[in-house]
């Protein structure tokens, strides 16, 4: 197996993100998974062991049992309030300065609901599946942060009388509009396209490298192992992110 320093693949990578003008990435679970925060499917243990996370995480059970649902939701928000931004976060954050102070970009379009990006340094980050950092009044739709939301009783309610809900995207609703079309003119625009972190076999993200792909656009994927579009990317390099975007960065500069 190659060493990081004889890795040709990083070289053509960091190559290619040299030269590029406008870069679009995607992140996934993995990425966050390198901070401590647990995949949403990955096996629950104590209290909410005997819950199937992907039937609390429906609208209709939000509909049906909001007391439950917000307060898993308050609970999964506790499981990852200590985590921090990884190298990889913050490599990305770097990245995009880098390209900013150059004339170009970065575009991070994130299926995170947990705000590490920007924790990272990141800005203008495209949330596709919104955030559990902010909650949302049901009845009067204003938005809250979530250290301003009282969770002594559940689910939480506003001073309209509405239930508080995380502002993020159930299972049986679209996402918001306004976050995919930002994706769609990031990934149409740019000359480079990473997916870090995801399998990006779900739509919208798969998509959006079957979008890059098409245009002819190098792809870039990173991710500790192998996906259903390994054989499909341009670059496809193997390890987390944490330990891969800084040496891009460094090869990058080199």
């Amino acid at each position: 197996m190659a060493t990081p320093t004889e890795n040709p693949q990083l070289d053509k990578a960091a190559g290619l993100l040299r030269l590029a003008r406008r870069i679009a990435v995607l992140t996934g679970a993995g990425i966050s998974a390198e901070s401590g925060i647990e995949t949403f499917r990955q096996p629950r243990t104590g209290l909410w062991a005997r819950y199937d996370p992907m039937e609390l995480a429906h609208v209709d059970a939000l509909a049906r049992d909001p007391k439950t649902v917000t307060e898993w939701y308050h609970w999964r928000f506790s499981k990852c309030a200590d985590a921090r931004p990884n190298p990889g976060h913050e490599a990305l954050a770097k990245l995009q300065k880098l390209k900013r102070d150059a004339g170009g970009d970065v575009d991070v379009l994130t299926q995170n609901i947990d705000g590490l990006h920007q924790a990272g340094g990141a800005e203008d980050v495209v949330e596709l599946h919104g955030s559990i950092l902010r909650w949302r009044c049901q009845k009067a739709g204003a938005m809250r942060p979530i250290h301003e939301v009282d969770f002594s009783s559940f689910p939480p309610t506003s001073e309209a009388g509405g239930v508080l809900r995380p502002d993020i995207v159930l299972f049986g609703e679209m996402l918001p509009t306004g976050a995919l079309e930002a994706a769609e003119r990031a990934v149409m625009s740019c000359d480079v396209f990473m997916t870090i972190g995801t399998s990006a076999v779900v739509y919208p993200a798969a998509g959006y490298i079957d979008l890059a792909i098409s245009r002819g656009v190098p792809t870039v994927e990173i991710n500790p192992d192998a996906t259903p579009m390994t054989g499909s990317v341009t670059h496809a390099l193997r390890g987390p992110s944490g330990a891969v975007l800084p040496e891009l960065l460094r090869r990058m500069r080199d």
